[in-house]
């Protein structure tokens, strides 16, 4: 049996994004907390994804304006990458949140136990030989990079996204497996940096769960940065070669016959569930291909087991790791929260330039509502002044349902490409959860000059009352 002291209103298994999140919010709700993490507080997220890679595409920034100096006016010269300084830069900025948070954890008085649990029982978690019980057990024990049948990630010529943020120098070249979000952000950093990189993805643009238009600005922007990229084609192997420098390095081999040479291999064909041997479904918990099968407020098939984050079949997103964690700390209070919009939740990859949504695609908003309640506008950043300024170039693309009985004209997606494309989804978000029709935005007043005025000039142009554009 359990001792007395090691029973909790709320065991969390997992303290990445989710499993803080839920940590923090029932701790603020009154409840007794324990949380569970084999590794470092914070997770993916602030260890081995967003914060660390963000780090890198600023590093990336840096290096690109040095160079760029001049077409400012700017006397500067880029002269090389210091990794060793970008390394020490990046894991100072991730040193000092964890640290943060660690604190956290102890102001909000939680119970934190380092070690690997397992689900022992539908509401117990053992843990190096003690057992925790939970009137509630949450489950966030997250995801891990996957690879391909086949392909053996060694971590030398072959790596995936956790050995790209450790490595001491810069590839000459390197060939990305993937043309998702990580893949996109990794050949990004590697071109600032002065590497050669081809990506390879099998389905058919960049970002292929990005609108369409979005994925072709990418891909523009990454043909005038020198990116290559192979698309429509499938991996089929690859293998030890000597490279022409004399160095050791790999060929990739795709399904149509190509081969492409390079030092490194990077593997970015996205990340699955942590879930096998950690005692759920002899618990009752239903697991289907890894992933966690839950209702709209997390609640999995055992009774008052409930998971959240990269182990449920939602986005794999930080920012909803902590929504769902959240959800998940107010349902067991019983405060009734609304559940999650997935369509309304924000997606950027921070990519050079970088790509925003939020809402719908256009495809999708035509198998939903009929093609014919269908409106779209491309508001090109071409006549946006602080675009200009800035020498970005890129597109807000709205898409609205209009006549659908029973619906406003409202906007359902929002999609931009642009150098800080990840600031202005901000208010993309708040456009699409609170329902707002082009009028209702075109009515507000933006400061200028801002890239946000390019929102501002979509929605008034979809409006009927456009200003700095015309047909």
């Amino acid at each position: 049996m359990a001792d007395a002291g090691n029973v909790f209103d709320v065991v969390i298994l997992g303290g990445g994004s989710g499993g803080y999140a839920c940590a923090f919010r029932a701790a603020d709700l009154g409840m007794n907390v324990v949380l569970i993490e084999k590794g470092e507080l914070g997770g993916t997220c602030l260890h081995r994804g967003c914060i660390p890679t963000k780090a890198l595409l600023h590093a990336a920034e840096v290096a690109d304006l040095a160079r760029e100096g001049a077409s400012f006016g700017v006397q500067t010269q880029f002269t090389g990458i210091d990794m060793a300084g970008v390394n020490s830069y990046k894991d100072g900025v991730v040193g000092g949140l964890y640290k943060g948070l660690q604190g956290v954890v102890k102001a909000r008085k939680i119970t934190f136990v380092a070690g690997e649990g397992v689900l022992s029982a539908p509401n117990q978690v053992t843990v190096n030989g003690e057992v925790y019980t939970g009137r509630n057990v949450v489950l966030a024990t997250g995801s891990v990079p996957k690879s391909l049948p086949g392909l053996n990630i060694d971590g030398q010529r072959i790596i995936s996204s956790d050995h790209a943020l450790r490595l001491d120098r810069v590839p000459a070249s390197v060939v990305v497996l993937g043309g998702g979000v990580i893949g996109c952000e990794f050949a990004s950093v590697w071109k600032s940096f002065g590497a050669d990189v081809t990506i390879i993805e099998a389905l058919p643009h960049l970002v292929p769960l990005e609108d369409e238009n979005n994925s072709k600005l990418l891909e523009r922007a990454f043909r005038r940065r020198g990116i290559k990229f192979e698309l429509g084609n499938r991996f089929s192997g690859v293998e030890t070669v000597a490279l022409a420098s004399g160095e050791t390095g790999v060929r990739v081999s795709t399904a149509n016959g190509k081969t492409f040479d390079a030092e490194l291999l990077l593997v970015a064909v996205g990340r699955g569930p942590v879930s096998a041997n950690l005692g759920y479904e002899q618990a009752g918990v239903v697991v289907d291909r890894g992933y966690v099968k839950v209702n709209e407020y997390c609640q999995t098939s055992a009774p008052g087991v409930y998971a959240v984050g990269d182990l449920i079949p939602t986005l794999q997103l930080a920012h909803v790791g902590f929504a769902e964690g959240i959800l998940v700390a107010e349902h067991i209070a019983g405060l009734d929260p609304r559940p999650i919009d997935y369509d309304g939740v924000p997606r950027v990859t921070y990519s050079h330039p970088e790509v925003a949504s939020c809402g719908v695609t256009e495809t999708v908003a035509k198998e939903r509502y009929g093609a014919d309640h269908v409106k779209t506008l491309n508001y090109n950043l071409a006549g946006n002044g602080k675009s200009k300024i800035l020498k970005t170039q890129g597109e807000v693309k709205l898409v609205q349902i209009v006549g659908v009985p029973g619906e406003d004209d409202r906007v359902v997606g929002v999609h931009i490409v642009a150098d800080r494309a990840g600031e202005l989804v901000a208010e993309a978000q708040l456009i699409y959860n609170w329902d707002a029709t082009p009028g209702d935005v075109a009515q507000f007043v933006h400061a200028h000059p801002t890239q946000g005025e390019a929102l501002g000039e979509a929605h008034m142009a979809l409006a009927g009352k456009p200003l700095h554009v015309h047909d």
